[in-house]
């Protein structure tokens, strides 16, 4: 298997970005080799394909980067590296969730290691800074995790294909109503105050509004909070009927302790999105998560075998349920990889690269079915998930499945365009169609 990592400090990578840059553009100038090209320098030689994998490595989002980085891995070391008579080589850069140092790396890969594609990064920030960036220079980029919504909604990136990923407000679009329909009429809602926040936050806002429910209040720690009881004192003032949370890694298991230590578990109903029963949280959650119900489009505690059979070849190998994160990564390598042998080997033709990855076929994958949309989102499943106890500890079971839902939701995709993206100024408040802002 051919696997480069390189586990440079992104705080010390963005200090010598410029000086590296400048080195690789003076490398390049001086090759006779072209930049991105998968064929052979030499008859009968090997071709290489070169991917660029963005992931974390340091910082709040470590955890979450390093199980892509594990559903990448198990991939290719299930399926072997050589697809369509070329060899695939992965080469993961650290991010460090910082989008100047994600577009930094993503042009390092790409002008240093001349790779043919990237793949990721991780966060909304870091994702909509490639994005821009690598369509500019027409490189051909999957994005599994980065979940912005605009990508794919009013932004025209043509090299960018967001395959085995997902919007934000794709998965809390159908929770909205799901959480009216429980009984639930008065929420106070908390989420990160940057583009992943507002989006997964509006989603289930937009919805929930519609059926006739009331935000009481909205909440927006930074990413790396370090203390959530000034948001614990804030919800136990408002005394909502439920508080629907979207946070991730650290911040999640931190708000769930003080959400605990202030006595509101069990008090006041407790909903979240995604990321807020994630197997990259929810075992260090234990069992005091049983019984919370969030939405997701991943739920390893799904009774399907194409689900069943991923969990149980993730757990052999790295001993531990896999994360969403970990799931999306897998998908997409099997996208790649599928794209790849439907081109032979060659991934020389961009155009021809990005059709082949709009076209994978992914009726069955650890997800659910997907198939991506005119707007080249996915179009899958949601779950609305239940922890419970699973054989290896604490996981999530779905106990209703939204089949086949858009980006857009039931919405009028016309109409839901002429719209802003969701905000912190735009949640969608109120009956649909809400007034702009």
């Amino acid at each position: 298997m051919r696997f480069i990592h390189k586990r440079r400090n992104a705080l010390a990578t963005a200090m010598i970005g410029g000086l590296a840059l400048l080195m690789a553009l003076l490398i390049t100038s001086c090759s006779a080799s072209p930049s991105g090209s998968s064929a052979p320098s030499e008859a009968g030689q090997t071709k290489t394909i070169k991917i660029g994998v963005l992931a974390v490595a340091t910082g709040p989002l470590a955890a979450n980067g390093k199980n892509m980085e594990d559903g990448w891995n198990l991939y290719w070391e299930q399926n072997g590296t050589t697809v369509g008579g070329a060899e695939v080589q992965s080469i993961f850069e650290d991010t460090g969730g910082d989008p100047a140092i994600a577009l930094n790396k993503a042009n390092q890969l790409v002008t240093n290691n001349k790779v043919n594609m990237l793949v990721g990064p991780l966060s909304a920030a870091e994702g909509l800074a490639v994005a821009d960036a690598m369509n500019r220079q027409k490189v051909v980029t999957v994005m599994p995790i980065v979940s912005a919504d605009n990508l794919t909604q009013r932004l025209d990136y043509p090299t960018i294909v967001r395959l085995a990923g997902w919007t934000s407000s794709q998965t809390t679009h159908p929770f909205g109503e799901y959480v009216y329909d429980q009984g639930y009429k008065k929420v106070l809602t908390i989420g990160y105050d940057f583009a992943f926040g507002y989006e997964g936050v509006a989603g289930f806002v937009n919805t929930f509004t519609d059926k006739g429910g009331t935000i009481s209040k909205q909440l927006w720690p930074p990413l790396g909070t370090q203390d959530y009881s000034a948001y614990i004192a804030s919800i136990q003032q408002d005394k909502p009927d439920a508080v629907f949370v979207f946070l991730s890694g650290a911040d999640q298991l931190r708000f769930f302790k003080a959400y605990k230590e202030f006595g509101l578990l069990g008090k006041i109903q407790l909903f979240g999105g995604e990321t807020s029963t994630d197997q990259s949280v929810l075992q260090g959650m234990g069992e005091d998560a049983l019984g919370l119900v969030t939405s997701g489009h991943f739920a390893e505690g799904r009774d399907d075998p194409a689900t069943r059979e991923f969990v149980d070849a993730y757990y052999k190998k790295y001993n531990k349920y896999p994360s969403y994160y970990s799931a999306n990564m897998y998908t997409a390598a099997r996208g790649v990889a599928e794209a790849l042998k439907s081109l032979n080997g060659d991934a020389s033709n961009k155009d021809a690269l990005v059709k082949a990855l709009k076209s994978v076929n992914l009726t069955s994958t650890p997800m659910g079915p997907e198939k991506l949309d005119e707007h080249g989102n996915p179009i899958l499943n949601v779950y609305v998930r239940k922890v419970e106890m699973g054989p290896h500890g604490v996981w999530n079971v779905p106990i209703e499945t939204y089949p086949d839902v858009s980006q857009f939701w039931t919405y009028n995709i016309e109409e839901f365009l002429k719209h802003p993206v969701y905000s912190k100024t735009y949640q969608g408040n109120g009956v649909w169609p809400n007034p702009m802002p």
